[in-house]
């Protein structure tokens, strides 16, 4: 898969939880940035939940979906690891680790039940977290008069385009960020609302949270 327009990630950690015939599921959704990250923050759960019966996770890494990886740390062969991944991909997110910690509570619950448990949790702990969208884009830095002020707040709101690290000295100056399919027409907008009198300068190309 080549280069997309946007993908969602991960912005605050979030944590589910379901039982299923005494069995707690603790489902933790958190975003990582690497493979090596990933495998410290296992590291720290497995610590942490060190009396568990089980740890599985899955993780994906990358604007391109490209990393994906998972373990159902004991449990039989598919029945945690596999769902989990299942999830992430369902969901569409990236640059993020899923691990779900079993208590075990003394009833087996079969494959299928094992199956339909870690996906229940996995979906719990992913509605918790806070996800947001990274869509490829372009960044802006503008230096105006205070004469200009006006216009270019107006202009910007209509666009739905927020200001971002307002100076005010003896000029006004912003940073902003816009979606790559329409930089070119926001910033010829801004150049005739301000009859080219405003300073542009492109600081930067990539993926951004929108």
């Amino acid at each position: 898969m080549g280069k997309t327009d946007s993908y969602k990630v991960i912005l605050e950690q979030g944590c589910g939880e379901i039982v299923e015939k005494k069995s707690r599921f603790i489902a933790n959704a958190l975003p990582v940035e690497s493979v090596q990250e990933a495998e410290e923050q296992i590291a720290a759960f497995q610590k942490k939940f060190w009396d568990a019966r089980h740890n599985c996770y899955a993780f994906v890494i990358g604007s391109d979906f490209g990393v994906a990886r998972c373990s159902d740390n004991g449990e039989p062969s598919g029945t945690a690891g596999k769902p989990i991944l299942e999830v992430i991909k369902g969901a569409g997110v990236t640059n993020v680790l899923i691990i779900v910690t079993r208590y075990f509570g003394g009833v087996l619950l079969g494959t299928g039940g094992l199956v339909r448990a870690y996906t229940q949790a996995a979906q719990a702990g992913l509605a918790a977290a806070k996800v947001g969208e990274m869509v490829y884009g372009k960044r802006f830095h503008l230096t105006a008069d205070y004469t200009l002020v006006n216009g270019i707040q107006y202009y910007l709101r209509q666009e739905e385009i927020p200001l971002e690290n307002e100076t005010y000295t003896d000029k006004v100056e912003y940073d902003i960020t816009v979606r790559m399919e329409d930089a070119d027409r926001i910033i010829d907008g801004l150049t005739q609302k301000t009859e080219g009198r405003l300073g542009i300068e492109e600081t930067g190309e990539g993926y951004y949270p929108f």
